[in-house]
């Protein structure tokens, strides 16, 4: 059974709950222990740790989820329903590829289980195995790098930190239909991988832009499935990471920001956050954005795609070639624009579909502009 490569929580964060008050999360949250196995069938998030970093051959020392989990035990929840587990540790394996095939069987089927996986620990190209774990869902894949850079490599390149976007685009079955990088930083990307990204119809953000206007980012969770946050987005100062010293990047409060949009998004069905450094102020940061992402996750408002078009007012805007078809939510105001299906081109996505954009967006349209983003989405699916 794939949950048979998770081991308990160690003793020293057991000790630790157990001297918490009843109010702690670490009194209501579910745990794997060696006495208990956490019950699928009540629970909605699961938090697993990845014991391996090898795909980081910078990586100076070994993962320890210790202090984060301490720290996160140690808050206090808001006003959750949703019960949360524990679920262990998935220690290295002989290999990596032991390692990447174990993280993908438990992601699969938390996801088959309608669980959200929070994976911590490990290097960040372990997001390919969460991305192979929808194989079996059968659905195109849209994953969001809150990154500094696109961590593209060499076909020739072996799977590492640094190049699995490569092995997700290129390898079959392919299941992407699209990447987001939000907060990259120029100078850490060739120009020859802007231009790939640009080729590509994918979408990227620069960090001054995101810094600027947090808020543009919202409408790219709320169309992701799998959000993949690298620690070294973060400026040193906030994170801690002085070993990889990055004097620029997302501060604590815009980071939590980043991970409330992704928790709270009704498509995101797992997150992940690697590239740790073991760092006392890390692991704060961490817990913290745990913490966050839990947070936005009981705000869902379970719009689109399970909500029905009937709770939508609909906006209908004419430009010289194309008809842009908008949907404005009655209930939290948040915009869609309408893909089309065009019936003698092949498509991707096999119907019409809703990608989540923003008002200023809709005004772009109005001023007989075509949204950046709609254009690259309806290029992708017919491509």
């Amino acid at each position: 059974m794939e949950f048979d490569f998770l081991k308990p929580i160690n003793e020293e964060v057991l000790e630790l709950i157990s001297g918490l008050n009843s109010q702690h999360l670490g009194s209501k949250i579910v745990l794997h222990t060696h006495e208990q196995f956490p019950d699928l069938n009540k629970i909605k998030i699961a938090i697993i740790g990845v014991l391996d970093n090898r795909g980081d051959s910078k990586a100076i020392s070994d993962v320890d989820l210790t202090a984060i989990r301490k720290e996160f035990y140690s808050l206090y929840p808001g006003n959750w329903e949703a019960s949360i587990a524990d679920m262990g540790d998935i220690a290295a394996g002989n290999t990596i590829e032991d390692t990447y095939f174990a993280l993908k069987s438990v992601v699969a089927s938390l996801i088959k289980n309608k669980i959200i996986p929070i994976v911590i620990g490990g290097s960040q190209d372990l997001t390919y195995s969460m991305y192979r774990a929808y194989d079996s869902l059968e659905q195109m894949v849209n994953l969001v790098a809150i990154d500094s850079k696109f961590d593209l490599g060499k076909e020739s390149e072996s799977l590492s930190t640094n190049s699995y976007l490569t092995k997700i685009i290129i390898e079959e079955p392919n299941n992407l239909f699209n990447y987001c990088n939000i907060g990259y930083q120029t100078f850490y990307n060739s120009q020859e991988e802007i231009d790939l990204i640009e080729k590509l119809f994918f979408d990227a953000y620069r960090l001054g832009d995101v810094c600027n206007n947090l808020a543009i980012a919202e409408p790219v969770f709320r169309d992701a499935d799998l959000v993949s946050l690298d620690l070294g987005s973060i400026k040193s100062s906030d994170s801690g990471n002085f070993i990889k010293f990055a004097p620029n990047g997302f501060n604590g409060k815009e980071i939590c920001s980043l991970a409330r949009y992704a928790g709270i998004s009704d498509k995101v069905t797992s997150f992940g956050i690697f590239n740790q450094c073991n760092s006392e102020q890390e692991s704060i940061l961490i817990s913290q954005m745990m913490w966050y992402f839990i947070e936005g996750f009981h705000y869902r408002s379970n719009e689109y795609p399970f909500g029905s078009k009937d709770n939508y007012l609909k906006y209908i805007v004419p430009l010289e070639e194309e008809e842009l078809i908008f949907y404005k939510s009655d209930k939290t105001e948040r915009w869609w624009i309408e893909i089309p299906f065009i019936s003698h081109l092949n498509n991707k996505l096999k119907r019409n579909t809703l990608l989540p954009c923003s008002h200023d967006e809709y005004i772009v349209a109005c001023n007989n502009e075509m949204p950046e983003r709609w254009w690259k989405a309806q290029r992708k699916n017919v491509v």
